[in-house]
């Protein structure tokens, strides 16, 4: 059975671009998979806490060597690696924070990345699953905007989702969300408009390429 593994992260709920994006993927990813399964993560409903020193060393420990107090520390990195493994798709609502990705995304991916596991290891149990980024941002990095050089939200992704994990990443980046309301800029409302619509086509279509085929 196919599995959608869905992450959200955007403090704006129903008014987030990321979350309209995300939705519109995981919308057509359920019609094309009506027997599937999504895990779904609000991680601003219900973050997770930060990783502690008990839960990170515990993952040193092969499982079956491990002491119940170091089973009951690893027992939350267990559950989101677990998920993470089982999903044939992962979607991420990564909106641009200060520069770089929401503190609750950097509290799951420090579960997830377990030395041995899934990184730093000849055969990561995450190697090319597909990953999906909704990168979204107030503002425009492209080459030309006065931002450019500013993200540091993909090239971090990049680095930790692909190289560190395996993953076989690709990013849909909305740009100018702010626009409808910031009065400075509502000449460029109609960019921001242009650029939510190419996205939300775009995961749309990223949801078609990846269906799952069952096996033959």
């Amino acid at each position: 059975m196919a599995t959608l593994l869905h992450i959200d992260t955007s403090i704006n709920g129903e008014n987030s671009t990321s979350r309209a994006v995300t939705a519109a993927f995981r919308h057509t990813w359920e019609t094309e998979h009506p027997n599937g399964t999504v895990i779904y993560r609000d991680l601003d409903a219900a973050p997770i806490p930060h990783l502690r020193a008990p839960a990170y060393y515990a993952g040193y420990t092969p499982a079956a060597d491990r002491s119940p107090a170091e089973r009951a520390a690893f027992a939350l990195r267990a559950e989101l690696i677990e998920e993470a493994e089982r999903a044939d798709v992962i979607l991420l609502g990564a909106p641009m924070y200060n520069y770089t990705i929401p503190s609750t995304l950097k509290a799951w991916l420090d579960h997830v990345f377990a030395v041995g596991r899934t990184a730093m290891t000849e055969h990561p149990s995450l190697a090319a699953k597909p990953a999906v980024v909704v990168t979204s941002r107030g503002g425009s990095y492209q080459e030309e905007a006065r931002q450019h050089g500013n993200d540091y939200l993909q090239g971090y992704l990049r680095q930790l989702l692909g190289t560190g994990l395996g993953l076989d990443v690709s990013f849909i980046a909305p740009e100018l969300t702010l626009a409808p309301n910031v009065p400075a800029m509502a000449d460029l409302v109609p960019l921001y408009e242009a650029s939510r619509d190419a996205s939300l086509a775009a995961a749309e279509s990223r949801a078609r390429e990846l269906v799952v085929r069952p096996a033959a």
